[in-house]
Parts: C-alpha cells; sequence; structure tokens
C-alpha cells in the first residue's frame, strides 16, 4: 500500500477550483514532485495534504488512513507530517542545534542533543551546532531547516520550493543531497517546484501541473520522451515544433524532408500534425545539404546551445559538443536524427 494516496481532489478558494480532480500516490522511501508554473495549484495540493486546506471533492489517504475528505480533516500536528518552506524559517535568536531540536521540548536535554548532533552529521553540517542562522550561507540554512523538519521522525516530508532563492547549480545539487538524507532515514518526500531540472535532478516521478490538473504523472524519462499532451511538451525540456503531412504510421513529411521515427501513429494518411523536435534530434553534419542559419548561441560547458534558422524561417533548437565553435551568422550543416518520434494533431489543441 502507498504511504501517500490522493484520489480525485478538488480543492477551493471561495467558489474558485484551484484544484481539479488530482490523483498521486506516493510509495514510503519515495522522492516525488509537482512541477509547474506559478498559479498551478501545486502548492495547494501541498497544503491539503499537510491539513492546511480542506478537500472539496476526493480524499487524501495517509498509511491507509483517510486524513481529507469533504467534511473531515484530521488535524496537520497529528499526520506526522515535515515541512520545510522557501524562507527557510529560522529562529535568528537561536543557535543551529535549538534551532532543530526547537519541536523537541518534549524530550530530555541528553536526546535533544544527540538528535541535533546526528542530524547536523547527516546533513553536512558537523561542528555547526553554535553558529546562528546570520552566520550560514543559504544552502546551509536550508540544510538546518530540513533537519528541524526531520527531527521529530516524519514518515513524510513536504517541501515547498525550498532552494528557489538559490543559484540553479546548488538547487540542482541540494536536491540530489536532500533525497539521499531522506532515503537514509526512510522518509518520504514531495518537492513542490517550478524548476523541471531541480525535479528531475531528485525525483522518481514527477507530476506536471497547469490551471490546476496534473497534466501527466510520470517518470522525468517518460516526462520528456513521452510527453501526454502538446502542453507538457511545450513546458519539460526545449523543442520545437515542424508541421508535417503523415505519410505513414511512422513517417511524415516536413519542410526539411521525410522524417521517420520508432512510434507508429493510427491517424489518416495525409493527417496535418507537429512533430516535437528537442535540441538533442538535431545533429552536427556538415555533409548535410541541409543548412541553417546561427542566430543565437549559449554556452553550457560540455555543449553549446545553437539556435538555428531554417531556409523556410522556421528555428531549431541543437546542442553541439563545445569544440563545434560556431559564431552567430555561421551556416552549419545539420542532419534531424529523431530516435522517438512525438506528435500531436495540429487541428487539435492538445
Amino acid at each position: 500500500m502507498p504511504l501517500l494516496q490522493v484520489v480525485d481532489v478538488d480543492c477551493r478558494y471561495g467558489q474558485d477550483t484551484v484544484v481539479h480532480n488530482a490523483s498521486l500516490h506516493v510509495r514510503k522511501g519515495g522522492f516525488v514532485s509537482l512541477l509547474g508554473p506559478s498559479g498551478c495549484g501545486k502548492t495547494t495540493i501541498l497544503r491539503a495534504i499537510a491539513g492546511f486546506e480542506p478537500v472539496h471533492r476526493g480524499e487524501i489517504r495517509l498509511r491507509g488512513e483517510t486524513v481529507a475528505a469533504p467534511g473531515h480533516s484530521v488535524p496537520p500536528e497529528r499526520r506526522r507530517l515535515g515541512m520545510v518552506f522557501q524562507d527557510y524559517t529560522l529562529f535568528p535568536h537561536l543557535d543551529v542545534a535549538s534551532n532543530i531540536t526547537f519541536g523537541l521540548r518534549d524530550r530530555s536535554a541528553a536526546e535533544q542533543q544527540r538528535t541535533a548532533h546526528s542530524l547536523l552529521e547527516l546533513v553536512g553540517l558537523a561542528g555547526y551546532a553554535a553558529r546562528y542562522p546570520h552566520e550560514l550561507s543559504g544552502g546551509q540554512q536550508q540544510r538546518v531547516a530540513l533537519a528541524r523538519a526531520i527531527a521529530p521522525g516524519p514518515d513524510l516530508l513536504l517541501m515547498d520550493e525550498p532552494f528557489s532563492s538559490l543559484d540553479t547549480d546548488m538547487r540542482e545539487r541540494l536536491g540530489i543531497e536532500v533525497r539521499q538524507i531522506l532515503a537514509e532515514r526512510d522518509v518520504t518526500g514531495i518537492l513542490v517546484t517550478h524548476d523541471q531540472l531541480e525535479a528531475f535532478a531528485s525525483s522518481e516521478q514527477v507530476g506536471v501541473m497547469h490551471d490546476g490538473r496534473i497534466l501527466q504523472w510520470d517518470s522525468p524519462y517518460n516526462l520528456y520522451h513521452e510527453p501526454a499532451n502538446r502542453t507538457v511538451a511545450d513546458f519539460i525540456g526545449q523543442g520545437r515544433f515542424l508541421r508535417g503531412s503523415l505519410l505513414a504510421p511512422n513517417a511524415l513529411e516536413t519542410e526539411i524532408g521525410l522524417i521517420r521515427g520508432d512510434r507508429a501513429y493510427g491517424w489518416p494518411r495525409g493527417t496535418t500534425v507537429d512533430v516535437l523536435v528537442r535540441p538533442d534530434d538535431v545533429l552536427p553534419d556538415e555533409a548535410s545539404e541541409l543548412r541553417c542559419a546561427i542566430t543565437n548561441k549559449a554556452f553550457k560547458g560540455a555543449e553549446i546551445l545553437y539556435t538555428l534558422k531554417l531556409p523556410t524561417g522556421t528555428e531549431l533548437l541543437s546542442l553541439f559538443p563545445s569544440h563545434h565553435e560556431h559564431q552567430v551568422g555561421d551556416s552549419v550543416g545539420v542532419r534531424l536524427a529523431p530516435r522517438h518520434l512525438v506528435l500531436f494533431r495540429a487541428d487539435r489543441a492538445s
């Protein structure tokens, strides 16, 4: 049985439904993310799981027990959850050890001290017990907030944009570290974020949200390679669409010629479709007859992301190895090598 089950949940603010028919489940010890833009409803789901928002339809179960349903809500303090917020909420007048043990006042001083030192070692801050929050970096403060949240021994940790104030590299690194820390304690984690790289780096399952709905609940790999609809395809990764006409279940004619893939579609021949082209589908090939003009470039270390304009004016993105150095305005040869064909009918929104 999953530790957490969210079943067909609606949540409202006044008369406005902000979460529609949300369903998800999380195994014990798992780490998942709710991913989407600001205002999509992901934080509302998290707050409903925590017990801070009522459920207007459906139910939420923890350990098999219904903790939320219309007219029924188990208080947050009885759900055995921990929470980590965006702003850390550390007490500036307390040292690190006292911040961590703030929720353990019913335990002996010796046990509190053991817990604080054990968790500081776990989060990589051994020796920081006597420091104060203002003496720590943002990443260190977030580690203290994490230690404080797991000190009471929750089964489930809810994290609401906990790393959004940190730089990109730190967000990804902390996301991976947090998953490892929770795994050591067998604590299940749910992360709310707008950053797909952060979600992908840490999570085994990700729910992509839009307008209060979970559009797809899947692995990061499947979200990238098997988007359920155009909205997910647009939001996940980087890509462009090429218009084409279906010639066969796994082939279409486009402005740059015939494209074949490893996936078959059952639409009639001649159906107008859009094919998703990711940057890793567009490969450098100086022997190719297909020439593109570079209109933009972004150096990413091992790779360079080029924006390429086709002779027709359509733009694509391509990742070149960084030793393929070109300048804006240069003409380069490329070939399309989509390993997986992702098509959407052009006459439908998704």
